[in-house]
């Protein structure tokens, strides 16, 4: 049987366009490669650390913690973001209001990142991390330290204590 030209190219327009549809997974692993390593640099670490040398005080706010500076106040050392600066011993011996180490450690900080003109009323964030047993002298030197050094707002971490009856 003679097949017409009709039929002809019917198959094999077919023939030609049977096996053409292939699917790329290289641009689409690409993607999912850098969506993974974007989600991965971007991921929030703002929890506070266990620590067994502080025992924070306890309170009812429920207010989340924000990824800030973090000062951690033990009763050996004053640390910034896990660094020591300043021994304790030492800072008791110190005369005035300020604590030079410290006060050298938040500029270097501050000169990191540029404060925007929006938040110069409202200061850089900065979350202190003291002991229960921390004496309020100490505390508010601190406090002071960081108030010279353009970190005004002050954020005290405590522990939660359950819902207030």
């Amino acid at each position: 049987m003679k097949m017409s030209r009709r039929a002809k190219r019917m198959q094999r327009n077919h023939k030609r366009n049977a096996a053409g549809s292939t699917l790329n997974l290289t641009a689409l692993m690409d993607i999912f490669t850098i969506l993974v390593f974007f989600l991965m640099m971007n991921q929030n670490d703002a929890e506070v650390q266990s620590s067994d040398a502080i025992q924070l005080p306890k309170s009812i706010a429920a207010n989340e913690l924000k990824d800030t500076v973090r000062i951690l106040v033990t009763k050996d050392d004053v640390l910034v973001q896990g660094r020591p600066i300043v021994k304790m011993e030492a800072l008791s011996k110190l005369k005035g209001e300020i604590i030079p180490e410290l006060k050298k450690e938040l500029d270097y900080l501050a000169s990191r990142s540029p404060l925007p003109l929006e938040l110069k009323e409202e200061g850089r964030p900065i979350t202190i991390m003291g002991d229960k047993d921390t004496p309020y002298s100490i505390l508010k030197r601190i406090m002071d330290t960081c108030a010279k050094a353009e970190f005004n707002n002050i954020s005290l971490a405590v522990s939660q204590k359950g819902e207030a009856s």
